[in-house]
């Protein structure tokens, strides 16, 4: 053989070599993204979470150089995307953006429903945003201006406070009844509307329910019109725009209602590269002028993990605290 054949004969082994040494550790030498990622969401288009997938979804694709696009696979609580996702291939091209229902409460009460292990088949790569919320009531033939004065209400009123939720073994639902034993076992009744936020403000407005947890973006125009009474706010701290209205934890219930979070997710077995890939650019994302005034808009707070270990240790710990709220509140779901 000429030498220059063996050279190349040489080459071709060694790359072959490095080829499988990739291919042995789930990497192959292929760019990420070659190909369009989609991006899977649980709900219809126009809520909290499809606004971030596609917010995000439009800064990756710039950032990239690939289009990343939306897919909308709403019902069944989320199982229906998390299925659609774990069902995909394991790289990268199919992520899913859940939330707190969704990615913490759906595996845990839904378990038995699942035909795959959610700790085994699903891999967090970032927290993303996460949502303030409102305890808000009705102003329709309801005085109720503070928790104090809600909790007293009840109390008096056994069974004749209605709240709403967007369905049975939604975090708002657990918001409420969680609230509920923690202010004495107060007898409230859950008053679902599939129609979801926007039916249970619709149900306010007109007085037939009474109270709710719903996020601050949602209820905002109708607490600054006087419709609505934010009698607290489930957040970090107070909120710039509402100072005067205290959080949960400075009235003595720390732990009680949801900053309802959305993370994005990927198949486990997605290359540890690719995932860096994700983790890396959607993080960065974050701290874009546009991404980061579309979520301040929103009133959405930017949360990205440190790491992709870190997302794992934080998904950890929020489905450790939905075990335990849900093993102390025990709501019949559908």
């Amino acid at each position: 053989m000429k030498p220059s054949g063996i050279l190349a004969a040489s080459l071709l082994c060694l790359a072959g070599a490095v080829f499988g040494q990739l291919a042995a550790f789930g990497q192959t030498p292929d760019k990420y993204p070659s190909k369009p990622v989609k991006i899977i969401v649980p709900y219809a288009p126009g809520g909290a979470t499809d606004i971030v997938a596609r917010v995000l979804a439009d800064q990756l694709g710039k950032s990239l150089g690939q289009s990343f696009y939306v897919e909308n696979k709403p019902g069944a609580f989320g199982i229906i995307a998390i299925e659609n996702m774990v069902r995909s291939p394991a790289d990268g091209y199919t992520l899913m953006l859940g939330n707190v229902t969704t990615n913490a409460i759906t595996p845990i009460i839904y378990a038995q429903k699942l035909d795959f292990d959610y700790l085994k088949d699903v891999v967090p790569i970032t927290d993303v945003v996460d949502i303030p919320e409102f305890l808000v009531v009705t102003t329709k033939n309801f005085d109720v201006k503070t928790v104090p004065g809600l909790i007293a209400y009840a109390a008096k009123n056994p069974g004749q406070v209605r709240y709403g939720t967007v369905g049975p073994g939604s975090y708002p639902h657990y918001d409420m009844a969680y609230f509920a034993k923690r202010a004495g076992d107060l007898d409230m009744i859950a008053i679902p509307n599939k129609a979801g936020a926007s039916g249970v403000i619709n149900d306010m407005l007109i007085g037939s329910t009474q109270a709710a947890f719903i996020n601050v973006a949602s209820t905002a125009p109708q607490v600054d019109a006087g419709s609505l009474r934010a009698l607290a706010v489930v957040n970090h701290t107070r909120l710039a725009a509402y100072p005067d209205l205290p959080t949960m934890q400075e009235l003595g219930f720390p732990g009680v209602g949801t900053i309802a979070w959305q993370a994005l997710f990927a198949p486990a077995g997605t290359p540890k590269n690719v995932l860096q890939t994700i983790f890396t650019a959607t993080v960065a994302a974050m701290q874009t002028p546009e991404v980061s005034d579309a979520f301040k808009k929103q009133t959405f707070n930017i949360v990205p993990n440190a790491s992709l270990a870190d997302a794992k240790t934080w998904l950890a710990n929020e489905m450790a605290n939905w075990r335990k709220i849900t093993g102390e509140v025990k709501i019949e779901t559908e």
